[in-house]
């Protein structure tokens, strides 16, 4: 098919044959395979549907070789992960409810092209595969990036016109409806968002068209597989027996009584009942979890009441506080209900940012953000593994909400590292992280564009009827069809992710989310603002300080030295570390005033061009027969030859300068090896003395032996021009470029 000018491709029936469905889809020489593949049978004791969503980058699909010791690969990238939940999140509400058999998508690049980034083709390709397979799917669905650039919308933009969007959104869906929503965006309206949205839409329908088209041509059969159903009748029973229990224990606005209490009354109802259910304790368990989820759902759309004895559009309390952590950088902690994150700020020199190497880029990162959720934030023991997907999946949200609002590098030359660890957790804490970030980076002193909140919002629909939640907690999130997470300043949006339960939800349903979100997000910066209204004036005496020095690229090599030997010295004299970019920036990262401002001096004594007429106080480094070499900048040397030592003549350099000796010499030539004197520079003398002289007249040295009336008196003589020291930058300078201290 043809998309916005491009040519889509979708084949099968070539590779994977063993697969139950296999698609290669290629767009420009970008190529992506996916299959799918299920078990013949329920997974046993299984509470939940097993699929599983991979997305497997291959370095060889864009001719390169691994970095590093281990050249085959080996954990996913951080962004194959992403893009694994971005294949997974739009795939999971189309299989049966009640499916227990195990599918399998995976995904991989082949052939990439940055034209045609393959993140998306592969979100494409794996409905396809499961179109077109005897897996159990609701599908088609369809998915495309659209890019918002010079007031125009782009379908599948390249990586090049992504750069340089406003808005970038993923977007899945089915015919009627909207399925997932990822936007990253420099804090754009929301009426733009609705517009991206629609536009995607209309893509999407051609997408699906494509996909049945195939499915009619080579899909198979759609198998019958044994759906796990909670009987009707104990759901009845159940019901009967202890829905009005339910209903009422479930208004609780404590989390954990409320959760404690509808435990002790779930154990109650099992034994009680069993007597009439004998083998079937199982089922009773999930028949209460049932009614449960029936009774939240109830009070809402019914009643207009939550759990917690909220309206759907209340926001439950905040408060926060910054500073709690003296030896970070800065720190932020931010409590909603009992959703509590705390947030610490580290700041570091440009060396310390992450390299990303990945099929479609090789760059480097100096803002990061991570999320840590431990089990004791849920009241629970688990063993602690490292970060999930989920852990990834969350701190990469909170972490695109505040990069619009990072200072850029001209700007703050720092690496930026924000830590989330959620301490509390009763809904949305990605949003919290977010939140929690802001109030961070602040206390920091990070000047940021404007601070960032964000919530997330909830939906209970029956079909007809739509209820819209602000601020949702985690048992409306269990219980409900939509989570819709918004991020943004007063301004606008600057990241969302939308999920759904169901077979997606109507887009004039997400304008009105949008809509409320937006007056959430206001009462929450606002609640933020009472605590610390602006970026501190001063950073953290703990900081380290960063300078600036902007020298001649051909320099560079000057600052490096042979081998390094002038930047290492540099970085051993003064303790600070120097990062060097190609355009002559150069980076002075050091802990202390100091240290931070004697580098800079170095750089700048090393790069400044040495003119004729200057003079300098310099160290002699060689003494030669004919003459010394002295150094006047670091690394940069001169000579003086034998008959610029003195304005007499000199048998012997030895007899004037000293190895390690300070003289005060002055440039006669740059050409471009420099050549000095010491002639006219005060301390040369006219004449020799002590010592000196005595050695040079017992070698027959030439005297002035005219007589004494023929010569000019000493009073007469022309005394040369005194020459000005070349000047490092004043303190005035250093000060300027240098950050404050708090």
């Amino acid at each position: 098919m043809d998309l916005d000018g491009r040519s889509l491709r979708m084949e099968t029936g070539k590779v994977a044959l063993q697969a139950d469905g296999a698609v290669l889809l290629s767009m420009g020489d970008t190529v992506v395979l996916a299959t799918a593949t299920m078990s013949n049978t329920p997974r046993a004791g299984m509470d939940f549907f097993p699929l599983v969503c991979d997305y497997e980058e291959r370095k060889y699909s864009v001719g390169k070789i691994p970095g590093g010791f281990v050249k085959r690969g080996g954990r996913p990238s951080e962004h194959a992960i992403l893009v694994s939940r971005l294949i997974d999140r739009p795939l999971r509400p189309m299989f049966p409810d009640g499916m227990r058999n195990e599918v399998q998508v995976i995904a991989i690049t082949l052939s990439v092209d940055l034209d045609n980034p393959p993140d998306v083709l592969a979100m494409l390709a794996s409905s396809a595969a499961l179109s077109i397979s005897r897996i159990p799917f609701a599908g088609p669905i369809g998915t495309v990036r659209v890019s918002h650039v010079d007031g125009e919308f782009i379908c599948n933009p390249s990586w090049e016109q992504q750069s340089a969007a406003e808005l970038n959104l993923i977007l899945s869906g089915t015919r009627d409806t909207i399925l997932t929503v990822d936007v990253e965006a420099n804090i754009v309206d929301e009426s733009l968002v609705i517009d991206a949205i629609s536009f995607g839409h209309e893509r999407i329908v051609k997408l699906i068209d494509l996909q049945d088209e195939l499915a009619k041509l080579v899909g198979k059969a759609k198998v019958e597989v044994e759906l796990h159903k909670t009987p009707a009748e104990i759901v009845q029973a159940v019901r009967d027996s202890a829905g009005a229990d339910v209903r009422k224990t479930a208004q609780n606005p404590d989390k954990a009584l409320r959760e404690s209490n509808l435990q002790t009354l779930k154990t109650q109802v099992i034994e009680r009942m069993t007597e009439q259910f004998p083998e079937q304790v199982s089922d009773l368990g999930e028949a209460f979890e049932k009614v449960l989820k029936e009774n939240v759902r109830s009070l809402i759309l019914d009643e207009g009441v939550r759990v917690d004895g909220r309206k759907p559009q209340d926001i439950r309390n905040i408060w926060s506080e910054v500073g709690l952590l003296p030896r970070v950088h800065g720190s932020g902690l931010f409590t909603r209900g009992e959703t509590q994150v705390l947030t610490a700020c580290v700041l570091g020199s440009l060396e310390d940012s992450q390299i990303v190497d990945t099929v479609e880029e090789d760059t480097r990162k100096r803002y990061m953000h991570f999320y840590n959720f431990p089990p004791f934030s849920v009241g629970e023991t688990r063993p602690l593994r490292g970060p999930g997907r989920r852990d990834i999946g969350h701190g990469a949200l909170a972490e695109r909400a505040l990069l619009p609002v990072i200072p850029l590098q001209e700007e703050f030359p720092y690496t930026l590292l924000l830590t989330s660890e959620v301490l509390g957790s009763n809904g949305s804490t990605s949003m919290a992280s977010t939140c929690g970030s802001t109030l961070a980076l602040m206390d920091a002193g990070v000047k940021i564009k404007a601070p960032v909140a964000g919530t997330a919002m909830g939906l209970m629909t029956d079909g007809t009827k739509f209820v819209v939640l602000s601020d949702i907690m985690g048992l409306e999130d269990f219980s409900g069809d939509m989570d819709f997470k918004v991020a943004g300043s007063a301004e606008g949006v600057t990241a969302i992710q939308m999920d759904t339960k169901i077979h997606g939800v109507p887009a004039s349903i997400l304008g009105n989310a949008l809509a409320e979100a937006k007056t959430a997000r206001l009462h929450i910066l606002g609640k933020m603002l009472e605590t610390l209204e602006a970026p501190r004036e001063e950073m953290s005496e703990y900081a380290p300080r960063v300078l600036i020095i902007e020298i001649n690229p051909e320099k560079i090599g000057e600052v490096i030295g042979p081998g390094g030997k002038v930047i290492k010295r540099i970085e051993a004299e003064t303790g600070a570390s120097l990062s060097i970019e190609q355009d002559g920036h150069v980076y002075i990262t050091a802990a202390d005033k100091a240290g931070g401002e004697a580098a800079y001096k170095m750089v700048d004594e090393i790069t400044r061009d040495v003119k004729i007429g200057e003079t300098y106080i310099g160290r002699v480094t060689r003494i030669q027969p004919f003459g010394a070499f002295v150094e006047i900048l670091p690394g940069r040397e001169g000579l003086v030859h034998v008959s610029q030592l003195a304005p007499h003549r000199v048998e012997r350099v030895e007899d004037v300068v000293k190895l390690g000796e300070e003289l005060m010499v002055k440039v006669i030539e740059v050409n471009p090896k420099i050549a000095l004197t010491r002639k006219g520079c005060t301390g040369a003398g006219d004449e020799p003395s002590g010592d000196q002289g005595d050695s040079q007249r017992e070698r027959g040295g030439r005297e002035d032996r005219r007589p004494r009336e023929e010569r000019a008196p000493r009073e007469s003589r022309p005394e040369p021009a005194a020459e000005p020291v070349a000047e490092a930058p004043g303190d005035d300078t250093l000060q300027a470029k240098f950050r404050p201290k708090r």
